[in-house]
């Protein structure tokens, strides 16, 4: 029976441990990996343009044995003029899985309910589990463990807050959001990793004041305006500069790493002086991008 990806949340502390020590391994021994696609063809469509996503699965891909066909729904038009339902069912005739990055969490919902092949979410508006992978599979590398660790998230509760909750609570991070007031998490995807922080005995505070980040083992921030989004940077600059994640804010918290999934716009939701530091594990994530994803598909699609 074929399983999706779409987001952790259903899955227990055990799948999540296991599936962050096959990331492990396959970051530190990729030849014993180097065929699990093989004759494996996956299909990437984005609705939305990516860097790190894009280059990470199709080289990723190529690691593993497998191929990927890249399709760019903008350019090509293929949203709006056809059914996703119709896409999805096409898709699979030739296709082993569909790596799908979308606008709408409500189209990986029909992609996996029409096609016959697993389905992954490579970002939608609620979450973005192949960042959340990649950003634990960092803090394990870094400290040993994200057992009783605590990441403090400052800025936009977003879709990325939302998978870092999933993914933390299942592995035992104690979590902080820190937001302005009015762009706090979305309070469904908060009480989804409350539900888990309940098993595993994980603390998720949120506030809308810096200061609650004290103690924390980490700092991470994301864009403030998400992709798509055109609100004028200048109607909320003001709001947000307070939650800038800078040198005077690891000084206060005692945090002494600092992520950042990127695209990051420097000197504004962070320093680019924090993000050249020592302090900072912004492209240790982005190359665990292409680790974490591949175990994903190692675990869906792996022989």
């Amino acid at each position: 029976m074929k399983q999706d990806l779409l987001t952790f949340a259903k899955w227990t502390p055990e799948q999540m441990q296991a599936l962050l020590s096959l990331a492990v391994q396959i970051k530190q021994a990729p030849q014993a990996y180097s065929q699990a696609l093989a004759g494996k063809s996956i299909v990437a469509l984005f609705e939305k343009p990516s860097l790190r996503t894009r280059v990470s699965f199709d080289i990723g891909i190529n690691r593993l044995g497998g191929h990927m066909v890249y399709l760019d729904s903008q350019s090509n038009k293929l949203a709006g003029r056809e059914d996703s339902v119709d896409v999805a069912a096409n898709l699979a005739c030739w296709a082993d899985a569909i790596v799908a990055r979308v606008y709408s969490h409500s189209t990986l919902e029909t992609f996996a309910e029409a096609a016959k092949v697993p389905v992954i979410n490579a970002l939608c508006d609620k979450y973005h589990p192949c960042q959340g992978l990649a950003d634990y599979l960092t803090l394990f590398e870094k400290f040993g463990s994200c057992e009783g660790l605590t990441m403090a998230y400052v800025g936009d509760g977003n879709n990325v807050t939302h998978s870092l909750l999933i993914v933390g609570a299942l592995l035992g991070c104690h979590q902080v959001v820190v937001t302005p007031e009015g762009h706090e998490a979305a309070p469904e995807m908060v009480a989804q990793a409350k539900a888990i922080a309940e098993q595993t005995g994980v603390k998720i505070i949120e506030s809308n004041d810096v200061a609650a980040a004290k103690g924390a083992n980490v700092i991470y921030t994301d864009t403030w305006l998400s992709m798509g989004d055109d609100t004028p940077l200048e109607a909320i600059k003001e709001k947000f500069m307070p939650y800038q994640v800078n040198e005077a804010l690891m000084e206060l918290t005692g945090a002494t790493h600092v992520l950042h999934c990127q695209p990051a716009h420097r000197d504004l939701e962070i320093t680019g002086s924090l993000m050249d530091s020592d302090a900072s594990l912004l492209m240790q994530q982005a190359e665990n991008r292409m680790h974490g994803q591949n175990a994903i598909l190692t675990h869906l699609l792996g022989a």
